[in-house]
């Protein structure tokens, strides 16, 4: 989990700059398997209503800053709504 956490916490320090296949670690943790795995994009299923996916992709092997702000919102909602910490 110390890896988990340097990543988390470089995600909220520079959401900018953020690896790829870091972000993907993070959502494997948090969010179970990817639902789809094409070559750019990973969609991960959440336990909420609404829009019950996180859906993230490849930029030069960079996360795009969006997405990594959605990450982080969806893993405070998940922490919030279940009591869930990793």
């Amino acid at each position: 989990m110390g890896k988990a956490n340097e990543i988390i916490k470089q995600m909220k320090q520079n959401p900018k700059d953020i690896r790829f296949a870091d972000l993907c670690k993070i959502c494997d943790l948090y969010f179970g398997q990817a639902r789809q795995k094409s070559s750019s994009h990973r969609i991960y299923k959440t336990p909420w209503q609404g829009d019950p996916r996180v859906n993230i992709q490849s930029q030069k092997g960079k996360a795009k800053a969006y997405q990594v702000k959605q990450v982080l919102r969806a893993i405070d909602r998940l922490e919030v709504d279940h009591g869930h910490e990793k």
